[in-house]
């Protein structure tokens, strides 16, 4: 039979053939964001050590409930917008106070960015392609924003205050557009927002599959007017919860079970069969639960009535 890869007088077992031979395709190597971000998220994992994940876990603000950069970010913002205003008034009205409090709101900023910084790349280590890049510009731009009001504390210290001020308006137009970039991975890639909002669940008990058909200790996927929930049966008992994971939209129904929790099978976030509450990060939202029960041989779910 002839080789489909060979074309020319190879094909045909001619003299001198080899020339013939197509060169073998070589792999493109991957983007300079995508290897370090595989090489920061490996580092913060520290090849699972128990210490590790929970390092990372107060990174993404787990014990927090919201992403703890969104928390962190709002101090450098807010003393250094404190900075400028204080070095308009130093100006305008010559006072030493105002010197002092720019200087000082300054030093608070550059403290809290790194503070920021920190958590901010901890959570950049998950996103997806669509936003990788765009994160790592805007980490980048808060990183040279975050210098130029380092230089511009230094230079104040050393009552060149002029130069001082000038770098600092600099460094705050960076932070400025690099907040624009923050606010579009939030409100259009829905970075850091519960991925679970807005998807609707029966109110009343409702048939989801034959109770037969749920086999034990497998996580199965069912729809509910195109809404995607969780069943598991451990045992006797039978849990239900929403499918999509509330970090990144994970399909739970592919992860695996570790005791009475689940595990997401894009970063390994860990929540809890019982009442949906994150174990294990990056994951700051929980999931939502549903009551469950079996009617007539049907497994019925619906909403979780308040107490």
């Amino acid at each position: 039979m002839a080789n489909p890869n060979v074309v020319g007088p190879l094909a045909k077992g001619g003299a001198g053939s080899e020339k013939w031979r197509q060169p073998a395709p070589t792999l493109s190597p991957k983007p300079f964001d995508e290897r370090l971000q595989k090489a920061l998220d490996k580092a913060l994992y520290a090849g699972g050590r128990r210490g590790a994940q929970q390092f990372r876990n107060f990174l993404n603000g787990t014990w927090l409930g919201e992403p703890l950069h969104a928390v962190l970010k709002d101090l450098p913002i807010g003393a250094w917008t404190m900075a400028m205003i204080f070095d308009a008034l130093a100006l305008n009205r010559s006072r030493r106070e105002f010197a002092r409090a720019a200087d000082t709101a300054m030093a608070i900023g550059v403290a809290g960015a790194a503070c920021a910084a920190v958590a901010g790349a901890a959570d950049w280590s998950d996103v997806g392609p669509q936003v990788r890049r765009t994160g790592l510009i805007h980490g980048l731009l808060n990183l040279g924003a975050t210098a130029l009001f380092a230089t511009s504390w230094v230079l104040r210290k050393k009552e060149v205050r002029t130069g001082g001020r000038v770098t600092a308006a600099l460094g705050y137009s960076i932070m400025v557009f690099s907040a624009h970039l923050g606010g579009r991975m939030v409100y259009e890639h829905r970075v850091g927002v519960d991925q679970t909002g807005g998807q609707v669940f029966p109110e009343e008990f409702t048939a989801v599959l034959p109770e037969a058909e749920l086999t034990n200790d497998k996580p199965t996927r069912v729809d509910y007017k195109g809404t995607p929930i969780l069943l598991v049966r451990r045992g006797e008992r039978i849990f239900a919860m929403a499918e999509t994971c509330s970090h990144f939209s994970g399909p739970l129904s592919q992860g695996h079970l570790v005791d009475d929790s689940i595990v997401c099978p894009y970063h390994y976030s860990r929540f809890a069969l019982e009442d949906g509450h994150v174990i294990n990060g990056p994951a700051v939202h929980p999931q939502p639960c549903l009551e469950v029960r079996v009617s007539s041989g049907q497994v019925e779910v619906r909403k979780t009535r308040a107490a």
